[in-house]
């Protein structure tokens, strides 16, 4: 196990370099001078600019900067923010439990109906709710997260009038941000109907981030049933009188959820990436809404720590993946077989 380890990590290396190297390009493409946005509306003389952008080290070549960014990096500082000046390890902090708790209510809403729609259409193969399920699915990985998003919004929202548009809570609510879920904080504080609230304001970009996540795992889940469905215990399980119900959950399901199980973990990696739309969507205070006003800013630091931070995680989910299915199936951790002629 730690042979194989060593050898998922070594293979993550050139990975990591290329992120810094496009997370540092990248935000140097998009026109416009760093330093004005900065100084906001006072105006500088040139003087004073040239002495700015030498103090941040912007005059420098390009690959000098890279090598100061690494040096920095390696030694686990992110920057400063351009703009507030706050370090950018601190703001990510504060906002981060925003996007966790919004990418786990849409993990969790896309797992539960994904796996029940993918049982559905299983059980149901060849017919029309197997077809109805298969064209949602595809509809659902298919649709723009921003044009669903405003569907939602405009049905849910601006038509019945259920669910609010932005934001984490009504601003009527003071709730001391203890573990930054708010939900868990809502529950917590002693303000009556702060938690329903916080509920109202997490359904509709839950809902809108995992509708993709949702179809992966209906159409993962209708494989693995059919596949388990044609087993021999399947059919011994059926010849001995067992209900269709038991056999599908308790012989069907529970062997059919490793592939689904790692499909949704690689999903959160993905969901970190969508919550960039669906937050700037719904104004929800979390890193991807973050990143998007940093680029509108030219906020260098922010946005690279941005994409480093997310591309660590998402190869720490995919890591954690690989060495979770190599517990399961030991075959995974063997050497690729050669076989020679004698």
């Amino acid at each position: 196990m730690l042979t194989f380890l060593i050898q998922r990590l070594v293979l993550l290396l050139p990975t990591f370099l290329g992120v810094t190297l496009l997370a540092f390009g990248l935000i140097r493409l998009i026109p416009g001078d760093p330093i004005e946005i900065m100084v906001g509306e006072r105006r500088l003389d040139p003087q004073a600019h040239a002495a700015l952008v030498h103090r941040l080290g912007l005059d420098q070549p390009l690959y000098v900067q890279y090598g100061h960014y690494l040096v920095d990096l390696l030694q686990g500082e992110l920057g400063r923010s351009l703009v507030t000046r706050e370090s950018v390890l601190t703001e990510f902090a504060s906002l981060f439990p925003a996007t966790v708790e919004l990418a786990l209510a849409a993990l969790a809403w896309g797992a539960l109906v994904g796996v029940a729609l993918g049982m559905l259409a299983a059980a149901r193969r060849g017919s029309w709710w197997d077809q109805a399920v298969m064209a949602t699915a595809t509809l659902g990985h298919s649709i723009p997260v921003f044009w669903w998003g405003l569907v939602l919004i405009m049905f849910f929202s601006v038509q019945l009038g259920w669910t609010p548009v932005s934001g984490r809570i009504g601003i009527e609510f003071d709730v001391v941000p203890v573990t930054g879920w708010m939900l868990i904080d809502a529950w917590w504080s002693d303000e009556e109907g702060a938690f329903p609230s916080a509920l109202s304001h997490l359904l509709l970009p839950a809902m809108v981030l995992g509708t993709v996540p949702m179809a992966v795992i209906a159409r993962m889940t209708r494989s693995s049933m059919l596949e388990v469905m044609s087993q021999e215990y399947m059919r011994a399980a059926r010849a001995r009188g067992y209900s269709p119900a038991r056999i599908a959950i308790v012989h069907g399901l529970r062997n059919a959820l490793l592939p689904v199980v790692t499909v949704m973990g690689l999903q959160v990696g993905g969901l970190l990436g969508g919550a960039v739309l669906t937050e700037t969507l719904f104004s929800w205070p979390g890193i991807g809404k973050w990143m998007i006003d940093a680029i509108a800013r030219r906020d260098y630091p922010v946005v690279q720590a941005g994409i480093i931070i997310s591309a660590v995680i998402f190869m720490g989910v995919n890591l954690a993946v690989d060495l979770l299915y190599s517990l399961i199936n030991p075959r995974m951790r063997l050497p690729t077989a050669t076989s020679s002629e004698p």
